[in-house]
């Protein structure tokens, strides 16, 4: 509306960016699902404190703008998973608020009772401040404390309290009837800090609930760890939790195309995945993976390549050829920086740098400085056949045409050339080869056909659009920085 805030208005006037619902037209991006963060009634920019569930954030809009963008993503296939805060609430929440007043009123001598304010045992109070944990006073008494492991606004929750299950299933079940198609789990680690088991049951209750109202919600849940911890939490009947190792500016991406490994470092990043993939399946057969790159916690992708364009094309090519329901954070398909504060990695997309009319403001703590612009607009990179877009876009067309990249049966395959990834995906009796090259040269790979059950080369995606990869008999030759696909 103007205000230098993006709202939900601004989002549907901007969905064709990410899909048209038009398969003949290759100008979007062709992403077939959006997460949205927390848009609910908050005092932050970030919103993960929240005021009210069943709200819309007035700076947003409205619950019917909401309906709107939900018809408008169906139009388009687009599914739409929303941000879900379990962890904690706003200070300024009915449930904390009615709690805090009860104790701050209750007679000197007297013990809290349940019966008479239920929303003593949502939240962990204590009497006298505990010796271990995050706690802060409540404001009107003497010796009443609150957990609060992310801030003293972010009072933590009893998620074994049912009391507070039930408020979570109907929160749950109004926006799944509303159209909401799933939920991103936020914290899911730090429901119960430190107890890793009891995480794990408060997510099978949760994904019982929401499985059992509609057996196709996608729930996807953040536990910020390495896969020795996050992999367990599958056993909760979860769908996917997001891969960690594979992210930040140290990840699996990274230490590839960075040098990071070593010469062997193409094929190594695909054992890394497989073997991923085959612990991931030791908790949860069903599962989806859920690889990222970049996100709102971590740094901005692009810094960590030093912005060389070719690097950021081909660290989003390979999070584009992984398996299961890959996570693009907005902005980086553009090559967008941001380090340092939460802010700065929450800027905003330059749609156009002529009419600027609709280009964002950011959040007010936002520090210009620590946020780089070094690629052209959107309106600038969507005509440019060089441009980390168009690349992205491509690699995402690849994924979408074909099935195998994101269902297939994952095999690392042994070549003479290791400095280039060169994997096999079988999906429902087909099967393609993926090859990419992580390198800046040229580089030679023998794959027999006769072996590998290929006829041709279909498609090539080249950080030089130009460029094309050959294949001579079973000598394939790959471009700089680029993709293939073998079938």
């Amino acid at each position: 509306n103007g205000d230098g805030i993006g709202d939900i208005q601004g989002l549907i006037s901007k969905l064709d960016y990410i899909n048209d619902g038009d398969d003949t037209t290759d100008t979007d991006l062709g992403c077939n699902g959006i997460w949205l963060m927390p848009f609910h009634l908050s005092p932050t920019y970030h919103k993960y404190d929240v005021e009210d569930y069943f709200s819309i954030d007035p700076v947003y809009g409205t619950l019917d703008d909401m309906k709107q963008l939900i018809e408008e993503c169906d139009k388009r296939g687009i599914k739409l998973i929303m941000d879900f805060v379990m962890n904690h609430t706003y200070t300024g929440h009915e449930w904390f608020d009615t709690a805090a007043k009860y104790l701050s009123e209750l007679p000197e001598g007297k013990e809290p009772d349940s019966s008479e304010c239920k929303y003593f045992d949502y939240y962990h109070f204590a009497k006298g401040k505990p010796s271990a944990g995050v706690y802060q006073r409540v404001v009107g008494t003497v010796d009443w404390y609150y957990e609060c492991k992310f801030s003293g606004n972010m009072p933590d929750l009893d998620l074994f309290n049912e009391d507070v299950r039930r408020e979570y299933e109907e929160i749950a079940k109004y926006w799944l009837d509303m159209g909401i198609d799933g939920f991103r789990l936020d914290a899911a680690k730090e429901y119960e800090s430190g107890n890793n088991e009891k995480n794990v049951e408060i997510l099978t209750w949760f994904a019982s609930y929401v499985k059992n109202y509609k057996p196709d919600a996608y729930i996807v849940e953040e536990v910020f760890d390495s896969i020795g911890t996050y992999a367990q939490y599958l056993k909760s009947g979860i769908d996917s939790v997001f891969e960690f190792d594979l992210s930040k500016n140290t990840g699996y991406v990274a230490q590839t195309i960075n040098g990071m490994l070593s010469e062997t470092c193409a094929t190594n990043f695909g054992k890394k995945i497989a073997a991923t993939i085959n612990t991931e399946k030791k908790f949860n057969e069903n599962y989806i993976m859920a690889p990222f790159i970049g996100n709102h916690d971590i740094d901005r992708i692009a810094p960590g390549y030093a912005y060389n364009p070719d690097k950021i094309k081909i660290a989003l090519g390979m999070l584009e050829m992984l398996n299961g329901s890959t996570f693009l954070y907005y902005g980086d398909e553009l090559g967008m920086g941001g380090t340092g504060r939460d802010e700065n990695k929450r800027a905003p997309v330059i749609w156009s740098s002529t009419d600027t009319s609709k280009n964002c403001n950011g959040p007010a703590a936002m520090e210009a400085n620590m946020v780089e612009y070094r690629f052209p607009s959107v309106e600038e990179q969507v005509k440019d056949p060089e441009s980390i877009f168009n690349f992205t876009r491509k690699t995402i067309r690849l994924r979408n045409k074909y099935p195998e990249i994101a269902r297939g049966e994952m095999t690392v395959l042994d070549t003479d050339n290791t400095n280039v990834l060169t994997m096999k995906k079988v999906y429902n009796d087909t099967q393609i080869i993926i090859v990419i090259n992580t390198k800046n040269t040229e580089q030679k790979v023998t794959i027999s056909k006769s072996d590998n059950g290929f006829s041709s080369l279909r498609e090539t995606v080249a950080a030089a659009s130009t460029q094309t990869a050959s294949l001579d008999g079973d000598t394939l030759t790959m471009p700089a920085f680029s993709i293939a696909i073998l079938k």
